[in-house]
């Protein structure tokens, strides 16, 4: 390891804190707010929340730690200091987990799920909570587009975030599994670290009906879970598990041999562990892996150069009306018809030209008039000589 590798001042990339517990950043790709946006490329400017990590604490709450010293280009700065420490009145006393989806903080503590509006980041605050009896003892949560699944003392429990101020339960959407210490998101699935029980695969196509579609723990071998992160490498999907006093264990999620319908977008998991290795002690967390191809956060805020003028993601407000009708309601299907099919004038114009012939073909053929014989068709009856 080495410490220095560009100043002889060295670094320090470390925080003391009373008792951390979990450190997130609004992204793998680091985002430079700084740089200086140029007009005439016609994007947006990088959102301020990208210059900092997000530390939870049991007792300090909630700190903030500029990171923006590392890739600033001064080599003799790279010292991390705190940028905020915030726990107003003991909100996020018992901070246990946190995750990060644009301009909010989603905080697992003492009182349940609190989120935090991170817009203006060095002035946070509080939003809204969701407690008990939804949640009991929450432990990690992870979002996905328009929902957040939290692992709590009973299991797996979906909030709609689709308000992402305003979590709401969703009643029934729960998947009974205690023990389950985190969860990963990828697509259709979601990896639970189960503990004892090893990686719970849940199938969260309709994640208002999440449900169990498959538990994997390598023949009793994948027995102390703790935490799983998912990442994609070549043309295989792979699992890291923190598995506690067994190490570190990689399962191959899918692959070209063994996975039916390797190639689209949601294949079912086909789990099998590839390789493990011992750690030095209790393997207790994974870090996130580096999402690639990622325009926009959960707030829509631009996160990566597009390369092209005026070619930016889209803003909240423009996205937002992809999915949402002008009275902030998702936009749905029923599988009933509200009344009889109405007809594609295509399909009006086709019917009606096959009836006039089926009504052509059923008319009887006009007879010839009486003392003049029909003469027969050159390819029927006798051949006709021309002169």
């Amino acid at each position: 390891i080495v410490s220095s590798p560009v100043s002889p001042l060295g670094q320090s990339t470390s925080v003391r804190t009373k008792y951390a517990t979990a450190v997130a950043l609004p992204s793998t790709l680091y985002v430079d707010t700084r740089r200086g946006d140029r007009p005439q490329n016609q994007e947006q400017p990088a959102h301020k929340l990208y210059d900092y990590a997000y530390i939870t604490d049991r007792f300090e709450g909630l700190i903030l730690v500029d990171t923006h010293c590392l890739i600033d280009g001064d080599p003799e700065n790279n010292f991390f200091e705190r940028a905020l420490t915030w726990n107003p009145g003991g909100v996020l006393d018992g901070a246990e987990a946190i995750t990060l989806a644009g301009n909010h903080a989603y905080v697992c503590c003492k009182r349940g799920l609190v989120v935090v509006d991170i817009d203006d980041p060095l002035h946070p605050k509080v939003v809204s909570e969701v407690g008990a009896p939804f949640l009991k003892g929450p432990r990690c949560v992870a979002v996905q587009f328009r929902y957040a699944f939290v692992c709590d003392e009973r299991g797996v429990q979906v909030l709609d975030v689709t308000d992402a101020a305003k979590p709401r339960p969703v009643p029934g959407a729960s998947v009974r599994l205690p023990g389950a210490c985190s969860i990963y998101v990828a697509r259709t699935y979601a990896y639970v670290a189960a503990g004892g029980k090893g990686v719970a695969i849940l199938d969260v196509e309709n994640p208002e009906k999440p449900l169990v579609d498959q538990m994997f723990d390598d023949g009793g071998k994948l027995n102390d879970a703790r935490d799983v992160k998912v990442a994609s490498t070549n043309a295989s999907l792979f699992a890291y598990v923190a598995d506690g006093a067994n190490g570190l264990k990689v399962l191959q999620l899918t692959s070209p041999e063994r996975t039916p319908g390797n190639y689209g977008f949601s294949p079912q998991p086909s789990p099998r562990v590839i390789a493990t290795h011992k750690t030095h002690g209790p393997a207790l967390a994974i870090s996130k892996g580096l999402d690639r191809d990622r325009a926009a956060d959960e707030s829509f805020n631009q996160i990566a150069v597009f390369g092209r003028l005026g070619a930016r993601p889209f803003k909240a407000v423009e996205a937002q009306k992809l999915y949402l009708d002008g009275e902030g309601k998702v936009y749905s299907v029923s599988n009933d018809p509200p009344g009889p099919a109405t007809p594609h004038p295509s399909e009006v114009a086709a019917a009606a030209e096959a009836k006039a012939a089926a009504e052509a073909k059923a008319k009887p053929a006009e007879k010839a008039p009486e003392g003049k014989a029909e003469e027969p068709k050159p390819s029927e009856g006798r051949r006709i000589r021309r002169r």
